[in-house]
């Protein structure tokens, strides 16, 4: 079965934009999976931890036929590749790729939750989400545009 899914990417060390392009090409090289577009870059301050630089975040959508969990795996092993390291919550990342939605599906496992926890009070995720699905629902939460209109989304900037 092909499911339409969404990712979020972000990175804030290194070249961090050239980091997302080289994430969004080997994204569409992931196994039984195609990538369908990709929103534009968008630099935000970061969450949580605050004493770090500014991130640069984008949203990919793709078709797969990969399982969720073994997409999350892909995902992990593109982090790894890039040097990303988990130190603590909400550290400074070489590449952070987030699986946001899977089709319709609602998960709640201890490695994967879906939709995204938070996904719909990040204004780095739905403002670049609705960049390439104006339209979507997440699943027990409702229209993303309605998400992000309730959201302070000052800090936000398209990149050219």
């Amino acid at each position: 079965m092909i499911v339409r899914a969404y990712i979020g990417l972000g990175a804030n060390l290194g070249e961090a934009a050239n980091t997302l392009q080289v994430a969004l090409q080997a994204i569409g090289l992931l196994p039984e999976s195609w990538l369908l577009a990709a929103s534009p870059l968008y630099r935000s301050a970061p969450v949580g931890y605050l004493d770090q630089p500014d991130f640069v975040n984008a949203v990919a959508c793709i078709e797969t036929t990969r399982p969720p969990l073994q997409l999350l795996t892909d995902l992990q092993a593109l982090e790894e590749q890039s040097g990303r390291q988990r130190t603590f919550r909400n550290a400074p990342r070489t590449l952070d790729l987030d699986l946001l939605l899977y089709g319709d599906c609602v998960l709640n496992e201890p490695d994967l939750e879906l939709p995204h926890p938070r996904m719909h009070q990040r204004g780095f995720v739905l403002v670049p989400l609705l960049d390439i699905a104006p339209d979507i629902i997440i699943p027990g939460v409702g229209p993303a545009n309605r998400c992000a209109s309730l959201l302070d989304l000052t800090d936000l900037v398209k990149l050219e």
